[in-house]
């Protein structure tokens, strides 16, 4: 390696050092914040039919809008008129459980899904569940 600067590397290093402009800080990690376009929606009351056709609708229409979360609140079932009907499954025929069941099994809908996360007990809990859509 050569003890000589050269003019050029001179030229630069003096138009450096005259420069008013501020050297960025490398050391200061900038955060990356990662922002979710976020939509939900709230099945209390609905039937398992309605239910279904209208999550069905909502995710389609949220992906079309290019939203990244969506946050299903299906509520526990703790007041499930199923309850008082002993022929139907108490665990089945509550959104909770068969909402995510319908969606994991249609295979349109998944195509469209990354993946499914139960939600933090801010957003609702055991009674509510993400959605994070494929962009």
């Amino acid at each position: 390696m050569s003890d000589k600067l050269s003019d050029k590397d001179k030229k630069d290093w003096e138009s450096f050092i005259s420069s008013s402009e501020a050297v960025p800080n490398k050391d200061i990690k900038k955060s990356k914040k990662v922002f979710f376009k976020e939509r939900s929606i709230d099945l209390h009351g609905y039937t398992l039919d309605d239910a279904n056709e209208v999550i069905n609708k909502f995710i389609k229409k949220a992906y079309s809008e290019k939203v990244n979360k969506l946050t299903i609140v299906t509520g526990k079932g703790t007041h499930s008129s199923i309850e008082k009907d002993p022929y139907v499954s108490k665990d089945l025929g509550i959104l909770k459980y068969s909402v995510p069941d319908y969606i994991l099994n249609n295979k349109e809908l998944m195509k469209m899904i990354n993946y499914i996360k139960d939600a933090k007990i801010e957003d609702g809990g055991s009674g509510a569940f993400y959605i994070f859509l494929k962009k």
